[in-house]
């Protein structure tokens, strides 16, 4: 009689764990290890985004809110949500794949199963997942202690959220491929996160800015975002404007994904 061979269990092992989901939950195992052993890190993605926003509290009671149908609530939420995607996602996955580059860590791991997609994904699942609780954490804390009502049009803003972890991870990706060394990682980010900060409607909204310096600001890269954000709480927004900032977004993060296929580097730079 004919006797079958059957793969033995670490064979069987293989073949049902090597998934693209498996592979990016190890590499976002490794990465949650090293991410918790870096102090530097920690205090720039955890905290930082959740002190920044509350010393815009004195600058968002002078602002004239009223005429643009916003209180301080409206105005400090978004805030807090925009500053944790550029500190505790954008910017710390600028650093996050500059420092595994130059520690051939990406270059090691294009030689495995794991595609490029896949690899950049479960580098960056940590911070996403920081940005991700984070942002629920401030929603709570606005609510409780500005008063901040609960959205208009939730949808929109669990959208906007989205977009935002998106744009931040591909846009980290491409700055990432722009910089040299781990070192000036902290000074390639700095341009994005000034320019979000100060004309993507986070620290000052495009309601009150005059008309045609909120048309500019509209086509930044993260405005869309928190376009969204904002809308799904005070529920302002026209089905025009949603499209807007719906095209903007698809836009940015295809422009994004072209310029990390054609710029990102996976090895040191000689």
């Amino acid at each position: 009689m004919t006797s079958i061979a059957t793969p033995t269990g670490a064979a069987r092992a293989d073949r049902t764990t090597s998934t693209p989901m498996s592979r990016m939950t190890a590499l976002a195992r490794a990465e949650l290890t090293l991410f918790v052993r870096s102090r530097s890190t920690l205090v720039a993605a955890g905290l930082v985004p959740l002190v920044l926003p509350f010393s815009l509290h004195s600058a968002a009671e002078g602002m004239n809110l009223k005429d643009a149908g916003l209180t301080v609530g409206l105005v400090m939420l978004p805030a807090a949500l925009g500053f944790s995607l550029l500190f505790a996602v954008y910017s710390t996955l600028v650093g996050v794949f500059v420092a595994r580059r130059e520690q051939l860590v990406l270059k090691r791991l294009r030689t495995g199963e794991a595609r490029d997609t896949e690899i950049l994904a479960g580098t960056a699942l940590p911070a996403l997942v920081t940005g991700l609780g984070q942002s629920l954490i401030l929603i709570a804390a606005c609510t409780a202690l500005l008063h901040v009502p609960a959205p208009h049009a939730p949808h929109l803003a669990v959208l906007g959220l989205l977009l935002g972890l998106a744009l931040c991870l591909t846009l980290a990706a491409v700055t990432a491929g722009l910089t040299r060394t781990t070192e000036s990682a902290q000074v390639t980010s700095i341009p994005l996160i000034m320019v979000s900060a100060v004309g993507s409607g986070i620290a000052v909204p495009l309601e009150i800015l005059p008309d045609r310096l909120a048309h500019l600001c509209e086509l930044l890269p993260l405005t869309p975002a928190i376009t969204l954000l904002r809308g799904g709480w005070t529920g302002g927004l026209s089905g025009f404007e949603v499209l807007r900032a719906l095209v903007l977004a698809l836009v940015w993060l295809t422009l994004a994904v072209f310029a990390v296929r054609r710029w990102f580097r996976w090895e040191p730079r000689r």
